[in-house]
């Protein structure tokens, strides 16, 4: 079993960074991927980031370019900096992590560990 649990996130005008950490606990070496999934309000669910135990990283073409996710594992710990944001990047971000599924930003909303996410709003 893996808790995660996001922290940082806020409001920032457009074109403003910010960043957050997933905090992972329990038993995080059992998973492959971890990755970053946000839910704005009236969009679907849209998968921006994941990272694999090798350290491959792929990203949403929402996000390439100006979001970049790491991982830091003598940490557990997921980040994602964000940067040159814009208003449709507002989202309640959440990390997931799961121990079998493919690595690729598409399958995070089948993931099995989630946290409980962090609101991130942008201003115009």
């Amino acid at each position: 079993q893996v808790h995660l649990e996001e922290s940082g996130g806020g409001s920032v005008p457009a074109v403003g960074s910010l960043n957050f950490t997933c905090s992972a606990s329990g038993n995080p070496g059992a998973t492959r991927c971890w990755g970053w999934i946000r839910q704005g309000p009236n969009v679907p669910r849209e998968g921006i980031a994941t990272i694999d135990s090798d350290g491959k990283i792929t990203y949403s073409d929402s996000v390439k370019g100006r979001f970049t996710i790491s991982r830091d594992s003598a940490k557990n710990a997921l980040v994602l900096q964000m940067n040159n944001l814009k208003p449709e990047d507002s989202a309640k971000y959440h990390c997931a992590a799961d121990p079998y599924r493919r690595c690729a930003p598409e399958h995070l909303a089948g993931y099995k560990y989630w946290g409980q996410g962090t609101q991130v709003t942008v201003s115009a």
